[in-house]
Order: structure tokens, then sequence, then C-alpha cells
């Protein structure tokens, strides 16, 4: 049995399911990838291709590739054909800002619940952190805590800097998952926050302050002192919210 075969075998069968032929050929699409071993950006079978290999209609392979673009599986490149997309978490992170913009007047109910899960996350991951950074020395870290402080005291928030700590944070992590959860809710939180008034000099101050102890804490190797920074890093912003 040839490799094509053998993948139209698992084609039908997924087309036999009680599903619609559109979401049957979804999952064979997703199905090809896994098989092949296709990474992001490699190519795809074209459109007359994936018809004749999954046994499906061109309306079909057309309204599967629409919604895999949507989800990040497939990228359309016009004039050169469809690649592996990048599976990024950018379609949970639209869908969880659009749901923030969509309730503006619920006490920033929404942004609240985005605010306690990066919460629980950071504090979740605390023994990790503290296993990969205690005792560790990264000058380009300690920059960017130097430069976080510097944008404080000048009373200027600092967006960037923020994204940048807390990805490093978490890059020594074996499991990367938790640095692609971060940067996601990270991204929604800092879209959000605008909808917000400008915060307090103080605030920003504060911000800056538990930065610098999250990595002092997480350097000594004070899982407890390293979960309080956690909980300062938020408190500004929660009193924010809540007096909303």
């Amino acid at each position: 049995m040839t490799a094509t075969e053998s993948k139209r075998g698992t084609y039908t069968s997924l087309n036999e399911a009680p599903t619609t032929q559109a979401a049957a050929t979804i999952n064979a699409i997703k199905d090809y990838i896994l098989q092949a071993h296709l990474k992001p950006g490699d190519p795809l079978p074209t459109e007359a291709r994936l018809c004749a290999d999954l046994g499906v209609s061109r309306s079909s392979v057309r309204e599967a590739v629409r919604t895999l673009v949507a989800l990040d599986i497939v990228q359309v490149r016009h004039g050169y054909g469809m690649f592996v997309g990048q599976v990024s978490m950018r379609p949970m992170i639209e869908s969880l800002v659009f749901r923030g913009l969509l309730k503006p007047g619920d006490d920033y109910r929404s942004l609240r619940d985005v605010v306690e899960v990066r919460t629980l996350l950071d504090s979740a991951l605390a023994d990790e952190v503290i296993a990969a950074w205690h005792g560790r020395e990264d000058r380009r870290i300690d920059e960017v805590v130097i430069e976080m402080e510097r944008l404080a005291d000048a009373g200027s928030t600092f967006t960037e800097q923020d994204r940048i700590f807390h990805a490093m944070l978490l890059k020594p992590l074996p499991n990367q998952l938790f640095r692609h959860l971060n940067d996601a809710f990270w991204t929604v939180h800092t879209l959000t926050v605008p909808m917000l008034d400008a915060p307090h000099p103080e605030d920003i101050r504060l911000t800056a302050n538990a930065h610098r102890a999250m990595l002092s804490a997480a350097r000594k190797g004070d899982v407890e002192a390293y979960r309080a920074a956690i909980s300062d890093h938020y408190a500004p912003l929660l009193r924010v919210l809540e007096a909303g």
C-alpha cells in the first residue's frame, strides 16, 4: 500500500464520521500534516491534489482551508500556494480581546479574568522558575529591569520591557508551552489595558520594583518571596479594576 493509499484510508474513515464533509476535510488536512511530519512553513499539496487525495469536492477543500487559515494552521500565499501555518495562539488572543471589548461596561470583568489567569499561571510556575533561575546570572534580563526602573522614574510605562522580561524569565523552562501561554495572556492583557485610565506614577514604580523582586527571589531560590512579588506585580492593576 502506498503512502497516498494509506492516507486515503484514514481520510475515508473521517469522511464516514457523522460530520459535514467540510468538517471531515478539516480533520483530514490536519491528519495529513501530522502524518507527513510537516512543520510550520512547509508546503502543502495543491487544492486539486487535496481534492483527489481526500476524495472530496473543491468547495469542501476551500471551506476547510478558510477555517484552517483562521486557526493559523494553514497559510495561503497567493501566487505561491498553501503552507503549514505557525499554529500560534493568535486566534485565541483575538477572541479573548474581542470578548473584553464586547462588554466594555461590565466593570472590566473580562480584563480581571485575564489578570487572574496570569496571576495563577505565574504562581503555578513559581517552583519551575526558581529551579531554572536559582543562582543563574544573565546580564540581558538585568538590563531589562534597569530600563523598567528608569522609565518608571520618568513616569513612563514599560510595556515592551515587561513582555521581554516575562519571556526571558520563562525561556529556560523545559516546557515551552508555558511561555506560549504567558505570551498569549500577556498580549490579551496589554491590548485590553488601554480601556483603563492612565496608570498613576506610583503604581508604575511599584510594578517595576515587583519585577526586580521577582528576579531577585528567583535567583535566591526563595519561592515564597517570588510569589509575594507576583502579588505585588498585579496589585496596582487589580486596584484600578476593582475601583472601576
